[in-house]
């Protein structure tokens, strides 16, 4: 016998090992998921087995075999097996001519994320790529996935087809890990779009209205259908996970994972956002699970896999998420505007915008975006937001030099067309020459100063053409540097606007603040503080730094805008009212 590597040759009537998991939770109250894979027909000495350490859609190493626990080998014959740990995700079995391997293990799941595992009382939800090992080499054999469920009324949600009872069957380990699971007690609700099946599958308790969600995701899925020329699965899940606090989703091929407030669903201005958190992942049914940077073409689960691209696949999609539920008619043009307004407000009042390029940022997302510090706001420009406003511009652009006629739109289906319904991995350079060829312009000066480089984006430039302009709103309050927050009874300065009078004197994120001219301050008083004074005022700041007791003086700066506003110029021509009309409305 001889040990099988990722380049050995597969005979498939002779060596294609069986790979069959068994997944429990006989006590879901311990947060406690039970593992048993079995590996059939294996023919070598050793038997290497990894777990994953990121998985897709959430650019960060995770270190997903920290959770792993209680890890123990046996043969067919129930002996134990040698098994050694090689790595921080990698275990060497030592077969002993066993050809039947089971392999057992726990895995502790109390973290209620899109990208991780949660298990209590009342559901268990997993993502395969924190749960399920992987044998390096035959990540193409089928797999096997049989749920045990703790009672007999808990359900089980999946894309994978079921093969029997609470069985499930995944292609290989790419689809594997591209299906999470939610089982236990849900609400189910079934409808139908473009003659296809969907699901809005939710777990948790909160005040969703299911239909009026349901009536807004069928338009949601119509209009993003009809912009690729169809949907291409034959069934979909909308699984919703509402939670105490925080949100996010997860994009999967033939599902996706949402995770929002349970009583953030009432009122216009929440139940736009929750709409925008669902165009957000089903568009990316499209924009990265098939068309997708030719460095995720294939993914490698062992390490950061780094690409340039993520501003088109993620921030090309924050885009779509504003305009694709004006286009289903979920909000009029004012209230995109607003909402457009707020994102160009969140991106002008980020310092690090001047400093770290987009193109940079999507690379460096496995140790920045995921990871902020206090400095972070200075320093770094996330992709998502940077790459909505440089497609923002695109689209802009196609649409002036085209008089309206084309769009971002046609880059997106050019996309599609070429790289996606095949999934092949674009390179960064076949996307610069579609998103050309759609504009017919040479975009290299473009691509330097705003995708490569750090100069400030000119909205107005662009926006003219449509009859609206970008309008700061100042704040009148003269500039310190200083975010503050309450935390536990305190003060705590959270971050230091870079080169500002506040950095210069030497005060520093974790500080805590006490005082401005003698006085006590809290967080909700700085502002109304501060509107007392003006701009070139000396003040006294007085803080604990590294727990001494310090006060400086700092000479307060101009106000800064803190908001912008889209506004429509006062006298437009025909084509400008044209162009607008074409871009906003339905």
């Amino acid at each position: 016998m001889t040990q099988a590597t990722a380049t050995t040759p597969i005979s498939p009537q002779v060596y294609v090992p069986k790979l069959a998991y068994q997944i429990a939770m006989p006590l879901p109250q311990t947060h406690l998921f039970e593992v048993k894979l079995t590996v059939s027909n294996w023919d070598g000495e050793l038997l290497n087995v990894s777990m994953p350490v990121w998985t897709p859609g959430s650019y960060l190493v995770r270190e997903y075999a920290k959770q792993v626990q209680d890890f123990v080998v046996t043969s067919d014959k129930g002996r134990k097996l040698s098994a050694i740990k090689t790595a921080k995700n990698n275990w060497q079995i030592r077969t002993s001519d066993s050809s039947k391997i089971f392999i057992s293990y726990r895995v502790f799941a109390n973290e209620l994320t899109v990208r991780t595992n949660h298990l209590d009382a009342t559901h268990g939800y997993f993502n395969p790529a924190a749960l399920c090992f992987y044998i390096p080499g035959f990540e193409d054999c089928p797999i096997e996935i049989k749920i045990v469920t703790p009672y007999p009324d808990w359900q089980i949600t999946t894309p994978l087809p079921e093969i029997s009872p609470q069985t499930f069957l995944a292609a290989d380990l790419d689809t594997l890990i591209d299906s999470p699971f939610e089982i236990g007690k849900q609400q189910i609700y079934d409808f139908t779009v473009l003659d296809k099946p969907h699901q809005l599958v939710v777990w948790g308790e909160g005040n969703l209205d299911p239909d009026s969600a349901i009536e807004d995701i069928k338009k949601i899925v119509e209009v993003e259908a009809k912009i690729f020329g169809g949907l291409p699965y034959e069934k979909y899940i909308f699984l919703l996970h509402l939670s105490p606090a925080g949100g996010g989703g997860l994009e999967h091929k033939n599902c996706c994972s949402l995770l929002y407030p349970r009583f953030n669903f009432q009122g216009t201005e929440k139940h736009n956002r929750f709409m925008q958190l669902v165009a957000h992942e089903f568009f990316h049914l499209w924009n990265i699970k098939r068309i997708r940077p030719i460095a995720l073409e294939k993914f490698d689960y062992d390490r950061e896999n780094y690409t340039h691209s993520l501003w088109f696949s993620e921030g090309t999609t924050s885009y779509y998420d504003l305009i694709i539920p004006r286009r289903a008619g979920i909000y009029d043009e004012h209230e995109f505007l607003v909402e457009l307004s707020k994102e160009i407000t969140r991106f002008l009042t980020t310092p690090g915008r001047l400093v770290q390029p987009l193109s940079e940022s999507s690379f460096d997302a496995w140790i920045k975006l995921y990871r902020p510090d206090a400095n972070s706001s200075n320093s770094q420009m996330s992709y998502y937001l940077k790459g909505e406003m440089v497609t923002l511009l695109l689209d802009l652009l196609i649409r002036t030099r085209t008089q309206g006629t084309k769009s971002f739109d046609d880059v997106l289906v050019a996309m599609w067309s070429q790289f996606g319904k095949a999934e092949i991995g674009f390179t960064e350079v076949q996307l610069k020459q579609i998103i050309e060829s759609i504009a017919n312009q040479d975009l290299t000066e473009f691509y330097d100063r705003y995708i490569h480089g750090t100069e400030e984006l000119p909205f107005n430039d662009y926006l003219n053409p449509f009859g609206i302009e970008l309008q700061p709103i100042e704040s009148g309050i003269p500039y310190l540097g200083l975010n503050v927050k309450t935390e536990h009874g305190k003060e705590l300065i959270k971050s230091v606007a870079a080169n500002s009078a506040a950095q210069l004197a030497g005060i520093d994120p974790g500080d805590e603040l006490l005082a401005i001219d003698g006085f006590k301050i809290t967080a909700d008083q700085l502002a109304d503080r501060l509107k007392l004074t003006q701009a070139g005022q000396a003040i006294s700041v007085t803080v604990f730094h590294a727990d001494r007791l310090m006060t400086v003086e700092i000479i307060l700066g101009t106000p800064q805008p803190q908001q912008y506003q889209l506004r429509s110029l006062e006298h437009t021509s025909d084509l400008q009212r044209q162009l607008f009309k074409n871009w906003v409305s339905i």
